[in-house]
């Protein structure tokens, strides 16, 4: 498995972990980090000594800020429906439908496409300084990998709406409450003894129970991916979008005219 330097795997005794390598970019996503993923899931559905995955970002600050602008704001429409949203949900889909339990170590900043990233592990802990959100529409655009989806279904509709049409970050407390997370540590060294802890718990439980479990808890999602996808392009589409991607280049406040 021949991966980027902008994505680790560390393979443990009986765990792994996926490690963001992006620090000084927030660990915001890639084509080619997507494509790493992709690689360690193929790895990790083969590996039957592979207990648990830990998926965490490099550095302090940040878990992961999204998909890199950098990536997808000079594409067309069509290739951003195809290429990246379309693979994103496919990599995020074969990352949740593991076997093996998948715990999200959120250890900074949790926004946009690292948001739903999260979302594709079965828990979630993070620190008390993490925030979380999704800022899509301050750029004309929308979470385009299931995130409105995901939220919806762990949040409940009215908290998804609250996130997705303000854009505005929330606390590792208030995201504790809503259920975004089922922990909360005081600091880094306390989410590794969670993280440790969770994962001492599951190295007891039946491997084949957990992941009939999963099964069970995966029929409840319906196939929205082609849906999210053209969504997501008309988005890109707009002009509004374009003024988005733009002013964020140029480091100024966007001015939107609803075209």
């Amino acid at each position: 498995m021949k991966l980027s330097d902008q994505t680790l795997w560390v393979r443990h005794e009986a765990h792994g972990e996926i490690i963001l390598n992006r620090p000084d970019k927030g660990n915001a996503l890639t084509y080619e980090m997507l494509e790493d993923i992709w690689q360690i899931c193929e790895a990790a559905r083969k590996d039957r000594d592979l207990r648990a995955i830990v998926l965490r970002g490099a550095g302090e600050r940040f878990f992961c800020t999204g998909g890199d602008i950098e990536a997808w704001g000079s594409l067309t429409p069509h290739d951003m429906g195809r290429d990246w949203i379309l693979f994103g949900i496919e990599v995020f889909e074969r990352l949740r439908k593991l076997p093996q339990p998948i715990i999200a170590a959120i250890n900074g900043h949790c926004l946009g496409g690292g948001l739903e990233l999260a979302m594709a592990a079965d828990l979630r802990v993070c620190t008390a300084r993490a925030k979380f959100g999704t800022p899509e529409v301050t750029l004309g655009m929308i979470p385009g990998w299931m995130g409105v989806r995901r939220l919806a279904e762990i949040a409940g509709v009215s908290r998804a709406r609250h996130l997705t049409l303000l854009g505005a970050p929330i606390t590792s407390d208030i995201a504790e409450h809503w259920g975004l997370v089922t922990a909360v540590a005081e600091d880094h060294a306390a989410l590794d003894v969670k993280v440790a802890e969770w994962l001492d718990r599951m190295a007891g439980n039946g491997p084949s129970a957990m992941a009939i479990v999963k099964g069970l808890l995966e029929t409840m999602h319906e196939d929205m991916a082609q849906h999210h996808a053209s969504a997501v392009a008309q988005a890109a589409g707009t002009e509004d979008c374009k003024e988005g991607v733009q002013a964020f280049i140029e480091k100024r406040k966007p001015t939107y005219n609803n075209r």
